[in-house]
């Protein structure tokens, strides 16, 4: 082993080669060229003195020594990530940039026209968003702010639960009209139901003696946009949530007798408590929010 001491970007090209499992996925990820993460990862082998990955049919697979240096390199990241930030904005002004990490439907459906408020009165930070429902993009400094339908539950998290979001059955008035709305539950699975492809779903229909597999869907798709955009031109019967059908004019079926609540949290990691574009995003996100859950009984 040589004693020159890898760089940050050696690193980073490593990680990213874990992550995506091969040498194009990681230089798509990092938009770099292939041959430059070719170059970091043997740089990196030459300076550490060991084999990093092995090739196989799927991609290329990290090594019993690469494993070991994961948590070092997503501690180097960490630590990039702090830094690009604190660099981004002064902490305790508002400018400089907010990503924040949603799911779909919260992301393209709910957020937006919260995000236009926040802009208006803070024009000076920027705000990036990342649709995702992985629970370690927070950890992982993905992102700096997370709205999740589950409690975070990982220590270095701040955690605030906005409220409970009510989720039902509906169908597009023009669906209704052509073809009626089933009356007993006995009766859902003779309409077209929208849902999952490959990716279960929430089990909703369990509970009522509604066997689910993917070939009780009529209409398949793992995207939940994709799902309440079918919903909406009247492909058949979906879940959505309450407050969205009421603004869209959908009809519920079988209200109060079919139905799940999530609850809302928005996070952050707890390192950004000290910045005040974080502060100001996270307090706009809670208040914003629910008032839109507020909506569901108006």
């Amino acid at each position: 082993m040589t004693n020159t001491q890898p760089g940050w970007e050696l690193y980073r090209s490593f990680l990213a080669v874990v992550r995506e499992g091969s040498l194009s996925g990681a230089a798509r990820a990092l938009d770099i060229t292939q041959p430059t993460v070719g170059r970091h990862i043997d740089a990196l082998e030459q300076a550490l003195g060991i084999a990093l990955f092995t090739r196989s049919q799927t991609g290329l697979n990290a090594t019993e020594g690469a494993l070991a240096l994961v948590p070092h390199a997503e501690a180097m990241a960490a630590a990039a990530e702090a830094l690009q930030r604190a660099a981004s904005g002064e902490a305790e002004e508002d400018r400089g940039t907010v990503r924040i990490t949603a799911s779909e439907i919260i992301g393209t459906e709910v957020l937006p026209p919260i995000l236009a408020a926040f802009h208006e009165q803070h024009p000076r930070i920027a705000v990036e968003l990342l649709l995702s429902n992985r629970a370690e993009d927070l950890l992982r400094r993905d992102a700096d702010i997370a709205v999740r339908m589950v409690r975070p539950t990982q220590a270095a998290l701040v955690a605030k639960k906005i409220g409970t979001i009510h989720l039902g059955l509906h169908a597009h008035p023009s669906y209704i009209e052509k073809h009626g709305a089933p009356k007993s539950v006995e009766e859902i699975t003779s309409h077209p139901i929208i849902g999952f492809d490959r990716e279960p779903s929430v089990r909703r229909l369990e509970g009522l003696g509604i066997p689910i597999s993917r070939d009780l869907f009529a209409f398949r798709c793992d995207s939940d946009v994709a799902q309440y955009a079918a919903q909406r031109a009247g492909f058949g019967l979906g879940f959505c949530q309450i407050a969205l059908a009421k603004r869209d004019g959908l009809v519920p079926i079988l209200p109060g007798l079919i139905g799940f609540q999530l609850d809302v949290w928005v996070a952050m990691h707890e390192d950004l408590k000290t910045s005040r574009r974080m502060r100001l995003m996270f307090d706009h996100l809670g208040a914003h929010i629910a008032a839109y859950i507020a909506s569901e009984n108006r």
